[in-house]
């Protein structure tokens, strides 16, 4: 993948525990991959924080659980003759 070069303007204590990550506990071969590796981690973060948001609103709609009955229902017996249950 080809990387492009940004600079960050990060404090010391930050800059430390990067190199520390990468040299002395080697949870990344470089330091850049320790900060793509932390930020990757964060995206997931954020994006499973707006999912879970988004599934409680919907757990909270009556229409949308009105919804997923009639397709519950209207599926049933094809799911029963997928899974083999019967």
């Amino acid at each position: 993948m080809a990387k492009i070069k940004r600079t960050y303007n990060l404090s010391p204590m930050t800059v430390g525990l990067v190199r520390r990550l990468a040299e002395e506990s080697h949870v990344a071969p470089t330091q850049d991959a320790v900060v793509e590796a932390a930020i990757q981690s964060l995206g997931r973060r954020v994006r499973d924080e707006e999912h879970a948001r988004q599934f409680a609103a919907c757990a909270r709609d009556p229409e949308f659980q009105r919804e997923m009955a009639e397709i519950g229902t209207e599926f049933e017996a094809d799911d029963r003759a997928a899974w083999e249950v019967g």
